[in-house]
């Protein structure tokens, strides 16, 4: 996704927020939940600090687009930011290498579970979605 592609989705957002603000209903997507229905893709610590502040159950998937096992994963990831109440996060390990570092991940796919704004739980490699919905909702309540 391109810089351009990410400032226009940003700018969607930004008019749909401001239109609910001001409750004139022209907001075209409204997450039932407050949580978005599809992946989040973020750079840089700012952005990934603003997401879990934001959310109270985040699950930020460390990624590379060279990554099999994460090829794999992905269409789980995106089932569980359709199906749960947490915000999927993903991170592309290779653009953010700094940020990566910061949460000591040393293989991908690796997923960081946020819950009220502290990491608590760390999972290296690909699980089931059973297995992630468990771990999600056991942080949700």
């Amino acid at each position: 996704m391109s810089d351009d592609e990410l400032e226009e989705i940003r700018q969607q957002k930004r008019d749909q927020l401001e239109s609910k603000i001001r409750g004139d209903g022209a907001g075209t997507v409204e997450e039932p939940s407050g949580v978005p229905s599809e992946p989040v893709y973020v750079n840089g610590v700012s952005e990934l600090n603003d997401t879990v502040s934001k959310y109270d159950v985040v699950l930020v998937d460390f990624y590379a687009d060279w990554c099999g096992p994460c090829k794999m994963l992905e269409p789980t990831v995106e089932q569980l930011a359709a199906n749960t109440d947490a915000a999927i996060v993903k991170v592309d390990v290779d653009k953010n290498q700094e940020l990566a570092a910061q949460y000591q991940v040393r293989g991908v796919p690796t997923l960081l579970l946020f819950a009220d704004g502290e990491p608590a739980e760390q999972i290296v490699g690909v699980r089931g979605y059973d297995d992630l919905e468990g771990l999600i909702d056991a942080h949700l309540a």
